[in-house]
C-alpha cells in the first residue's frame, strides 16, 4: 500500500512518526511523510531508512512580537494548502492507498484529501490537541479546537491513541474504531545491565516546556552531593534560554541542547534514572504515557514521574520507578532515595526491563499497527 503521512515538524527527530513509518516500510508498504520545514534549513526531499520525506517550506518567515499569532496562523494555512497539493501530486504519480494524519493540526488536510480521493483516513492523535495548547492561548481558542476535532473525527476511518486513558476520552466523542499504540521502544537487550557512574546520574532528554518541570529538576539537584544531572532537548526559545542560564549557574547540571535522535537510548543506558515529571494542570499530562517512560523501561532504568498521572499509575503498577507529588521537595527526596539505595535502583531497573520485555516494547505495538493497516485493505 502507498501511504502518505502528514506532520507539522521537519521530521528530523520525531520518534513516534519514525517508528510507525519504519514499521510500515519493513512490511512492504511505501510511505511518504509530508513535513513542515519550519526551520527552513532541511533538504526538500530525503529518504530516511526507506521512508520518503517531502519537506514543505512556507514562504513567510516566523515573526516575533504582537503580530506573532496572526502571522503564524497565516503561515499554518499556507502549509496546509501546500501539503495538500503535494499529496495530490503524489497521487498522480502513483495512486495513494491510505492517508495518515499525525495530530489534530494535520487532520483538516486529511479530511479534505479523503473527500477528494475517497481514501481511508487514519487519525493518529498523539495528544488531545485542545488541551495541549490550553496553557499558551486564550481560553476560547482551545474550546474551538476541541469542537473542531469532535466534528472532523466523524470523517476518519480509524483512530490511533497513545494510551488507554486517552482512548477513553475519544470513546466519549466518537464511535470510530480506536487502537492504542503506545510510544514504546525496540528492545535493546534481554538482560539487565547496571550503569557504572561515579556520581548518581539523572537524565532528561525531551521537550523543554514550562509544564514539564525541568527547571524544578535543576533546583532539586542543586548542590546535592554525589549527584549529576544531564538535560537535553529543544523547546520554546525563551524557556530554553532561561533553562540554559539556570544550568550554567548550577555546578552539577549540564545542558546538552539538541540531542541526536540515535543518541537518546545510549545515553539513557548510561544514566542511573530518568526524570519525567509533568504538571497536573494539563489534561494531556494526566492521560499520557511519554517517550521517557518507555526509553527508561527498555534500558532497565528507574523513572521518577508525577503521582496522579497515567504515567504514575503505570510506574506504580509495574514497580518500575517512583511516582511522587509534583513539587521540588518531593522530587529531591526521590532522587536522594534512589541515590542512597543501590538495591532499590537495581530492583526497579530490573522490573522496568521485565515490563518492557513482557508488554511495553515496540515489537508488540508494531503488531497492532500492521493489523490496523491490514483491516484497511480491500
Amino acid at each position: 500500500m502507498k501511504v502518505v503521512m502528514f506532520v507539522t515538524n521537519p521530521f528530523t527527530s520525531d520518534p513516534r512518526v519514525y517508528a510507525e513509518a519504519k514499521s510500515l516500510v519493513q512490511a512492504d508498504h511505501r510511505v511518504t511523510v509530508i513535513a513542515w520545514d519550519t526551520e527552513r534549513q532541511h533538504p526538500a526531499r530525503q529518504n530516511w531508512d526507506g521512508i520518503d520525506i517531502v519537506r514543505v517550506r512556507t514562504p513567510l518567515a516566523s515573526r516575533p512580537g504582537i503580530v506573532w499569532l496572526l502571522w503564524n496562523r497565516l503561515n499554518f494555512y499556507l502549509w496546509q494548502w501546500q501539503a495538500y497539493r503535494q499529496a495530490l501530486l503524489l497521487d498522480r504519480e502513483k495512486r495513494l492507498d491510505v492517508i495518515h494524519c499525525h495530530d489534530f493540526d494535520t487532520l483538516a488536510i486529511g479530511t479534505r484529501l479523503k473527500s477528494k480521493l475517497g481514501l481511508p483516513l487514519v487519525y493518529d492523535a498523539h495528544e488531545i490537541y485542545g488541551y495541549m495548547v490550553a496553557e499558551n492561548l486564550p481560553r476560547w481558542i482551545p474550546k474551538i479546537l476541541l469542537w473542531q476535532e469532535k466534528r472532523l473525527v466523524k470523517k476518519v476511518d480509524r483512530i490511533i491513541n497513545v494510551s488507554e486513558a486517552r482512548k477513553r476520552y475519544f470513546e466519549s466523542i466518537t464511535d470510530k474504531p480506536i487502537s492504542v499504540i503506545m510510544n514504546c521502544k525496540p528492545l535493546q537487550s534481554l538482560e539487565y545491565q547496571p550503569p557504572n557512574n561515579e556520581k548518581f546520574t539523572v537524565l532528561y532528554i525531551g521537550g523543554l516546556y514550562q509544564d514539564r518541570g525541568v527547571l524544578m529538576l535543576v533546583h532539586a539537584v542543586k548542590e546535592l552531593p554525589g549527584v549529576q544531572c544531564l538535560i537535553g532537548g529543544i523547546g520554546f526559545p525563551d524557556y530554553v534560554q532561561t533553562l540554559k542560564e539556570e544550568c550554567s549557574r548550577t555546578s552539577n547540571v549540564s545542558f546538552l541542547g539538541r540531542v541526536p535522535f540515535d543518541q537518546v537510548i545510549p545515553m539513557t543506558q548510561r544514566a542511573d534514572c530518568v526524570f519525567w515529571m509533568l504538571n497536573l494542570g494539563n489534561f494531556n499530562n494526566i492521560t499520557g504515557l511519554g517517550n521517557k517512560q518507555f526509553e527508561a523501561m527498555v534500558c532497565g532504568r528507574p523513572i521518577i514521574c508525577t503521582k496522579g498521572t497515567h504515567s504514575g499509575e503505570v510506574t506504580e503498577q509495574e514497580e518500575v520507578g517512583l511516582a511522587v507529588e509534583y513539587s521540588e521537595q518531593a522530587l529531591k527526596e526521590a532522587i536522594i532515595k534512589l541515590r542512597d539505595d543501590p538495591k532499590l535502583r537495581e530492583k526497579l531497573g530490573r522490573n522496568a526491563l521485565k515490563a518492557a520485555i513482557a508488554k511495553y516494547n515496540w515489537q508488540k505495538q508494531e503488531e497492532k499497527l500492521l493489523a490496523l493497516y491490514q483491516s484497511l485493505q480491500i
